[in-house]
């Protein structure tokens, strides 16, 4: 195995890694060329990962424990904080509402990625003035350890190898009305330059620090796959997030130039999309639109029964919405810095309207929901984070993984496992008559189609992307090869193969066509070889 492995994994100089990923210069350390390939992979892999949901930033449909001494209207973190006992309270919750059975549990059921929603109050063990001016000040203390919280998250998730994206859930001011987002106050983000300006250097503050803890850990930590600056925002216009959006991102990639950074779309997928291509504030890294998809709440949700829902959603009955998400991947494919979209939140819910024929009590629509949601994500876009991991009170199988799990509507086990190891020894020499086969008949079929249709044509970039998409696709599928865990597949396929190439001429369509028809033909050579389960 040993062989077969070193011919993907640790790709020589001027190989297929991607040429934009040059480490960021870090002091005191002495980061090794294993690191960084091991980064790329836990960040440009199909993330299938699950929300921490109301463990830093509280809940209280989720979790009400934490509310038991809070302050009126007791709904929010502040309402918390202002409370008696808000510190003892929070650290007791922080303690133990995650802990190493939680990440082992995770692992053993395939997950390799969770979403930690954090609010700018949590980084006050950074640095306590974070919170001066704000609706927190004066609260420094009663979140002065959650900052050592977060880092031990990371050091857990290494442990069992999943990676973590940090999400600012809850900005200065709240970025929208909910009580998710720090207060229950009105939001004042966006209406405030000190708000606005002072989420920008919480973020590059979060990201410096960050940098700094996992380079110098021991071992150090590639296990950060990104950093999403704002949970659902609700600006007054799209220009306004835009452009704050724009500035923080130039800020952050003066931190580090290739972070991939989430961004929230509002419900604005199409529209975000043509932004990142007209404009392309990503600069030298990936950008990650991030949608979140809920079939439950507005009145047209409600009267829609869950049956139809399900159609609508799955690509194998071609729901229309599998349509639009293929069609925004193949758009965001044009972003010249790279990008990608996740549906960075979706669960199993949904309203009982939906569910007025039902004759298993929901049980069977819910399975089929989420089930037609898992074929509809892997299929379209580049990972998904399911909402949440657990609430503190058992059987809601729409909204806890746990129990949607235990309940049998959520699968026991996700991503790819191989049926046998038997045979995972395979030679170099196999692999490459298995491209090289494969490619020609790709490379005549595309030949044969264009050769119908009148234009100008380069079609040795069909072939030129056929090589590196095959090679990408096994350099993620033998990462970590062991039979056991699930397998690493690439899910941010467009961003990667333009990294693979400078040629983004008028006909890097071909070279583009090339490289995912061969990802997903290096994925069935695989799969034929080895078996999935």
């Amino acid at each position: 195995m040993r062989q077969f492995l070193s011919h993907f994994k640790h790709p020589k100089a001027g190989s297929s890694s991607p040429s934009h990923a040059a480490p960021p210069t870090v002091s005191n350390t002495n980061l090794s060329t294993s690191f960084y390939e091991e980064q790329e992979i836990f960040r440009f892999r199909k993330q299938r990962g699950v929300n921490l949901g109301s463990w830093f930033v509280l809940e209280r449909w989720i979790a009400d424990g934490p509310f038991r001494s809070a302050a009126q209207p007791a709904q929010s973190d502040l309402d918390v904080a202002r409370g008696s006992n808000a510190k003892a309270i929070l650290e007791e919750h922080w303690n133990n509402w995650i802990t190493e059975a939680d990440w082992a549990w995770l692992k053993e059921r395939g997950f390799n990625a969770v979403r930690i929603p954090i609010g700018y109050y949590h980084l006050a063990g950074l640095d306590p003035s974070l919170l001066d001016g704000t609706d927190f000040n004066g609260l420094a203390d009663v979140f002065m350890n959650a900052w050592a919280k977060i880092k031990e998250a990371f050091e857990l998730a290494y442990k069992y190898r999943i990676g973590v994206l940090i999400d600012l859930h809850a900005a200065p001011g709240k970025q929208n009305s909910d009580s998710h987002s720090g207060t229950s106050n009105p939001p004042s983000f966006f209406s405030s330059k000190h708000n606005t300006h002072l989420a920008t250097q919480i973020l590059t503050t979060l990201l410096t620090n960050l940098n700094h803890f996992l380079h110098t850990h021991h071992p150090p930590l590639p296990n950060l796959i990104g950093l999403e600056l704002l949970n659902e925002p609700h600006p007054p216009s799209d220009t306004v997030l835009q452009s704050w959006y724009a500035t923080t991102i130039n800020k952050l990639r003066s931190v580090d130039a290739t972070i991939p950074l989430y961004l929230g779309e509002c419900w604005r997928l199409d529209s975000y999309s043509d932004w990142l291509i007209t404009s392309n504030p990503g600069k030298s890294g990936l950008i990650g639109l991030d949608h979140h998809l809920y079939r439950c709440f507005t009145s047209d949700d409600i009267n829609t029964p869950a049956q139809t829902h399900t159609r609508a959603l799955d690509p194998e009955t071609d729901g229309q919405t599998s349509h639009e998400f293929a069609s925004i991947s193949e758009k965001l494919g044009r972003v010249p810095s790279g990008a990608g979209f996740i549906i960075g939140e979706w669960s199993g819910a949904l309203n009982p309207g939906s569910l007025r024929q039902s004759t298993s009590g929901g049980w069977e629509e819910t399975k089929q929901f989420i089930a037609a949601q898992l074929r509809l994500y892997d299929k379209t876009c580049a990972g998904w984070f399911f909402w949440t991991f657990k609430k503190q009170h058992p059987g809601d199988s729409g909204w806890s993984l746990r129990d949607a799990v235990g309940a049998g509507t959520f699968p026991d086990r996700i991503g790819l496992r191989l049926t046998s190891t038997s045979g995972i020894d395979i030679l170099p020499d196999e692999v490459s008559k298995a491209k090289s086969d494969a490619k020609a008949v790709a490379s005549e079929n595309h030949r044969k189609w264009w050769s119908q249709h009148a234009g100008k044509y380069e079609h040795w970039r069909f072939d030129d992307g056929y090589d590196k998409g095959w090679d990408a696709a096994l350099k993620f599928l033998t990462f970590n090869l062991n039979g056991r865990d699930s397998l690493t597949e690439l899910g941010f396929t467009r961003a990667w193969a333009r990294w693979q190439t400078k040629e983004h001429g008028g006909n890097y369509w071909e070279y583009e066509h090339g490289f995912v028809q061969a990802v997903s033909e290096a994925r069935g050579f695989f799969s034929r070889r080895y078996g999935f389960n």
